[in-house]
């Protein structure tokens, strides 16, 4: 059974430990304010460079002269997975959910026969997922001196896979990320990025007359719009970071309260009991007298 003053510097330890999750928690909170506005305001450009290039798509169609993003190589046989996770961790299930989502992936690919290949972006996947599938790895993008997330960001990445693609060394790109949807909740996405996917938004097509032709412009727009759906996914990621940061700080200061209540339950009880056991002996020592 542990001291008295064994009890009484754990109590104190926890105290020191509910002062800094609670510090985070707040730090958390005013940098979710930021990411979130970030990345809302963010939605409506990507959704509508999502529905400008879609509509292109439908006009150029299967021809033989659409561009290799949109077209693709022709084949599926390797797949470049672009895992997005934080720099840091201590922001619950966040970094685990996205290497788990992607793990699976490239688990269900290397059983079908295909080849696998993994950019990690933040250290943190990168970390869970070395353990199984490090010989996959063909780069790492670095985030660990970026305060706040930006286009450029994007963009680097976004070269970094339009090389590889030119180079031929992947047939489909993928991004996986988090979409950020409130503080409890974070949504694991996979986005194909490469050949262009888009989503049916139900509406009918524009009729609009192009100048330059309608390959041209989707031969400008593909890259832009990769590196978009790059930088919309870093955004909704840094939101789900700090919205997961802050419940999981919130949860941590509430336990940390529940144990020093228990523990002080338990410092007093072992007190009571050293300061019954001091009276009795004093008592039997004066009835020997």
């Amino acid at each position: 059974m542990p001291s008295l003053k064994d009890l009484k510097n754990r109590i104190g330890s926890v105290k020191n430990t509910r002062k800094i999750t609670k510090a985070m928690q707040m730090v958390a909170a005013a940098k979710l304010r930021r990411a979130q506005e970030a990345a809302e305001a963010a939605r409506p450009y990507a959704e509508r460079m999502n529905a400008v290039m879609a509509g292109l798509a439908a006009g150029v169609g299967q021809s033989e002269s659409a561009p290799r993003l949109l077209a693709g190589t022709g084949k599926d046989q390797v797949h470049l997975l672009v895992v997005m996770t934080a720099e840091r961790g201590l922001c619950g299930g966040f970094n685990s959910t996205i290497a788990r989502l992607a793990r699976a992936r490239a688990n269900e690919l290397l059983a079908a026969g295909k080849t696998v290949k993994i950019l990690t972006v933040g250290k943190k996947g990168r970390e869970q997922l070395r353990r199984d599938l490090s010989q996959y790895f063909v780069g790492h993008v670095d985030l660990t001196e970026v305060k706040r997330i930006g286009y450029v960001n994007a963009q680097t990445i976004a070269r970094d896979v339009l090389a590889r693609f030119d180079g031929g060394e992947f047939d489909v790109a993928t991004i996986f990320y988090n979409r950020f949807q409130s503080v409890i909740s974070q949504i694991p996405t996979a986005q194909q990025i490469i050949p262009a996917k888009f989503e049916d938004t139900g509406a009918a097509p524009a009729l609009y007359d192009y100048e330059p032709s309608e390959e041209a412009i989707l031969a400008d727009l593909l890259p832009r719009g990769v590196a978009t759906q790059i930088f919309a996914a870093l955004l909704e990621n840094g939101a789900s970071e700090q919205g997961a940061r802050m419940s999981a700080m919130d949860n941590a200061t509430r336990n940390a309260g529940d144990m020093i209540n228990k523990l002080t339950i338990q410092y007093n009880r072992s007190r009571q009991a050293a300061i019954t056991k001091e009276l009795i002996e004093i008592i039997s020592g004066a009835e020997a007298l």
